[in-house]
């Protein structure tokens, strides 16, 4: 079977890509982010791919057919910003909010074999349901066959539970098959991954401390797949917080929140969900850009007692130790908490290359 032709359109650090970069079936022809952080993040760990770093508008038919060089699309990802459908923010129909007609619009040029459209799941409920209808009229109006299902990334071996939207479309019949879950015990399958198995062989660090070594070694295959080409530890540094959300953080208990605070330092700010911490033996919930934030969703570290470093926020969304980020701190956790996990990438390039066989 030839290369498969992959374009990657808003690629951000390139959680999306690594499925396909790491799979021998796909050749990356380009990607294109805005951001120029992210971008120069995307290509630290994809340095053979073209990276446009530009406004998707500026792809113009004579521009991607320079990227990529004549050759054939076979498959187009991708999933425009999604701060605008998350149920987390202020769900307004802005500009970016808009910006799947420019992936229509450059799917309409390219005429892929097949397309991967990704995105939170608020866009299922977004406008009342209208926005996600209008979307797959689009892509049907294009002459694609489309497939929509809610995933779950937990599901997929990663230490996270964080649902995702995957729209998929093919020209005539669409013969994709979403990935099987591989993890969930109530499903006769593999235990789901841990908080304690994505972090026990890291240090144990204060609010405000840093290490370079790892604690011990790989605990479990989990540890093993995250370390395969690592020797150092990077990005292990967790923000200094003041003395009263140290308090915080240290009177609460594991899975506890606000409400199992004494009174005297109990937060009277923020939703149920936030100043808490996560569970040390269950998976995380869903991370965001605002990880390492304690007044953020639940995102305290349930042993350390602390906000979370890069690293650790790179490990619950399954990125390897030797994956990059660039950038200010607040900067490196945003390429983080806006990315599609590498491992469910990987479940869904391998479906991929089963529908065009």
């Amino acid at each position: 079977m030839a290369k498969l032709n992959v374009i990657d359109l808003f690629a951000g650090v390139g959680g999306l890509s690594y499925g396909f970069a790491h799979n021998d079936h796909f050749r990356i022809l380009f990607a294109n982010e805005y951001e120029k952080d992210i971008a120069t993040a995307y290509s630290l760990n994809h340095p053979g791919v073209n990276m446009i770093n530009d406004d998707i508008r500026n792809l113009t038919k004579e521009r991607i057919l320079e990227a990529t060089k004549g050759k054939p699309v076979d498959v187009l990802v991708g999933g425009p910003p999604c701060q605008s459908y998350s149920t987390l923010g202020k769900r307004q129909m802005d500009d970016r909010a808009w910006l799947f007609e420019e992936y229509c619009r450059i799917l309409s040029i390219v005429k892929p074999r097949i397309f991967l459209f990704e995105n939170v799941s608020g866009l299922l409920s977004m406008q009342g349901g209208k926005l996600i209808e209008v979307i797959k009229k689009r892509f049907k109006k294009l002459g694609y066959d489309v497939q929509i299902k809610l995933l779950n990334a937990v599901d997929y071996g990663v230490p996270q539970y964080r649902e995702r939207v995957i729209l998929v479309g093919m020209p005539g019949e669409n013969t994709f098959e979403y990935p099987k879950p591989t993890h969930g015990e109530e499903k006769g399958l593999l235990p789901y991954v841990t908080l304690e198995e994505a972090l026990s062989d890291l240090p144990v660090i204060p609010s405000g401390g840093s290490a370079v070594k790892y604690r011990t070694k790989p605990k479990n295959a989990y540890q093993e797949y995250l370390r395969a080409n690592s020797t150092a530890l990077e990005e292990f540094s967790a923000p200094k917080n003041g003395a009263r959300i140290r308090a915080i953080m240290e009177a609460l208990p594991d899975g506890g929140s606000k409400e199992d605070l004494p009174e005297e330092i109990r937060p009277t700010s923020g939703y149920g969900n936030t100043y808490a911490k996560m569970w040390w033996k269950k998976p995380a919930p869903t991370i965001t850009r605002n990880f390492a934030t304690p007044s953020s969703s639940r995102c305290i570290h349930p042993r350390d007692s602390r906000s979370l470093t890069t690293r650790e926020g790179a490990r619950l969304q399954s990125f390897p130790d030797d994956y990059k980020f660039y950038g200010s701190r607040t900067r490196k956790n945003l390429e983080v908490g806006n990315a599609v996990p590498p491992l469910l990438s990987i479940a869904l390039a391998k479906q991929v290359v089963k529908a065009l066989k």
